[in-house]
């Protein structure tokens, strides 16, 4: 079977669930990822057969795409910040939000890359915000906590694959009996669980059948849990000075400002691309 004949098969399958655009778009990302060429490469190559192995790749991977596994599952990888991050199951795919948040708090924290920030990263999940800190702030002291065995294991092989250096704990950050253990901090982050059991339905079906539900969800009536908590440890833990940034549901960030500012923090609202606050800095 040649390139052009299988990409035709692929796209053909891919446009039975979804639209369009997305559909060319995680065609070419297996394609490129299978064939090792480029969408102009293999147009110029259409006619060049494939060895067998690949041809077999592609379909077990049509097969998971056609069972709504996302894309970047059935490839192992996807980029944040301009880095290539293992995902699994155990973990949330990383968002383009999140990257927004990391932008926001390089902006906020402009002093010299030799500073020894610490810094503590709740809900760690593929250790893509710890990871991304590190690069740009090599000298920072970074912990990472998260509820789950599975996901710290995603984290460490990808701190390990970009060669940095992350304490990564095991810990259920909800419980405040735990925070004994840890220590003081300048710099708190989070992208926290989020979205109420309610809204649920409205989310795609790659999103809630193959994505880690503890990280996503929490009750209807306690929207706010993270952020009360977070806002509590800032309280004993938070070192003069330092800062917390979170990322949350738009429909809950006057709530989330407010809840802050009445536990004594000051606050900014930051939006995101699309015009929705999405992103809060504490201090």
């Amino acid at each position: 079977m040649n390139i052009g004949a299988i990409q035709k098969e692929l796209l053909t399958a891919l446009l039975t669930i979804y639209a369009e655009g997305e559909a060319a778009i995680i065609c070419n990302w297996i394609m490129e990822h299978h064939t090792a060429k480029t969408n102009v490469e293999r147009r110029m190559n259409a006619g060049l057969l494939l060895p067998a192995t690949t041809i077999l790749a592609i379909h077990t991977a049509t097969a998971a795409l056609l069972q709504h596994k996302p894309v970047q599952y059935v490839l192992g990888e996807t980029s944040f910040m301009d880095l290539k991050f293992y995902v699994d199951e155990n973990v949330l795919i990383p968002r383009p939000e999140t990257e927004e948040l990391l932008a926001y708090l390089v902006e906020n924290c402009q002093l010299p890359v030799n500073h020894n920030y610490k810094v503590l990263d709740i809900g760690t999940g593929s250790g893509c915000i710890p990871i991304c800190i590190k690069k740009r702030m090599p000298f920072a002291e970074i912990t990472s906590l998260d509820i789950s065995h599975g996901a710290l294991q995603v984290a460490i092989k990808n701190a390990a694959t970009h060669g940095v250096e992350v304490q990564f704990v095991h810990q259920n950050f909800l419980d405040e009996s735990k925070w004994q253990t840890l220590a003081s901090f300048d710099i708190i982050i989070s992208n926290p669980p989020y979205i109420p059991l309610s809204e649920k339905a409205k989310l795609d079906k790659h999103v809630t059948a193959w994505e880690p539900g503890t990280a996503l969800f929490v009750a209807d009536n306690e929207a706010l849990i993270f952020y009360k908590k977070i806002a509590a440890f800032g309280q004993k833990k938070l070192s003069c000075g330092g800062r917390i940034f979170v990322e949350m549901h738009q429909d809950y960030a006057l709530a989330t400002k407010k809840m802050f500012e009445e536990n004594g923090y000051e606050t900014e609202l930051k939006k995101d691309i699309n015009g929705n606050d999405r992103m809060l800095m504490a201090w």
